[in-house]
């Protein structure tokens, strides 16, 4: 669809203030879901990152990889299995892990931003010690999954400060030498807390937090961390939303001043979110 001059000059107005708000701050993108695999909307995100760090924000990029690591164990012949969401991770999947999330897709993402004239580096978690773990202890053992104990940004506010958007693959290291994987979305939550960010956004493939989850339309735009028990007991919250708004309710009590879960298949939902009245999503606060 065509728009004339015109209708762009007031689109760039609508949104001066958000650009004059958030220059300068911190926003952190967890980047996964459809948006990975669908290059459309690869192209979309992207894109969005890139001026989103033209207009002055510091922008901070922390992805997953779940099928890249499912593809890659299924050509070794090794099976995924999940319990709870979480990928059992032995020596062996640790190892695939380590090598398609830190080095592939990892480089991918940096070519990809690079290509949209953004300036990117990647990173993971074992650079300059970004984050420490131990063992996640659950009823069932998972192997080598861990649970974030300490998260040290040095390495990221010195690439933002140098004009680079940092891309971050989620493995850690454990205190004798033990590469653990962490889930992304938990990994994003506490880098945003540690970075005192303005925003956290989780890309997901849902429209938000929906009142009725099988009517788009019941969308709930926002929601005060203190409703969250209610809306669990309500059910309400439930299945594999239940981890993404507990990261949310974390990131916001942690200190982060919103946080978001937005619909990663509609393109350019991060500057629809970030830039306009109306926002996408929902929104926690």
């Amino acid at each position: 669809m065509e728009i004339s001059n015109s209708e762009r000059a007031k689109v760039l107005i609508q949104a001066l203030p958000y650009i004059q708000k958030h220059a300068g701050r911190t926003i952190v993108v967890k980047y996964g879901g459809n948006a990975m695999v669908n290059e459309d909307l690869k192209f979309a995100v992207m894109s969005d990152i890139v001026l989103m760090q033209l207009v002055g924000i510091n922008v901070v990029v922390v992805h997953g990889g779940g099928p890249e690591i499912g593809s890659m164990l299924k050509k070794i012949g090794k099976e995924s299995r999940f319990v709870n969401g979480m990928r059992v991770t032995d020596a062996e999947t640790a190892q695939i892990v380590q090598m398609v999330l830190a080095g592939k897709v990892n480089k991918d993402l940096v070519q990809l931003l690079q290509r949209h004239n953004g300036r990117a580096v990647g990173l993971c978690g074992l650079d300059g010690n970004m984050l420490s773990a131990k063992k996640l202890i659950s009823d069932e053992d998972l192997g080598f999954v861990g649970e974030i104990t300490k998260v040290n940004t040095e390495i990221i506010v010195s690439a933002t400060k140098n004009g680079y958007i940092p891309v971050v693959a989620t493995v850690a290291g454990g205190e004798n030498g033990e590469v653990y994987n962490i889930n992304a979305d938990i990994a994003a939550s506490r880098i945003a807390a540690e970075l005192g960010a303005e925003k956290l956004i989780l890309m997901t493939d849902v429209r938000g937090l929906l009142r009725d989850k099988d009517d788009d339309s019941s969308i709930i735009s926002v929601v005060n961390v203190s409703e969250v028990p209610k809306l669990q007991n309500d059910g309400v919250i439930g299945g594999g939303m239940i981890p993404k708004v507990n990261c949310c309710v974390e990131a916001v009590r942690r200190g982060v001043k919103r946080a978001h879960i937005i619909d990663g298949r509609i393109p350019h939902s991060i500057l629809i979110e970030i830039f306009s009245d109306e926002g996408i999503g929902t929104m926690f606060c």
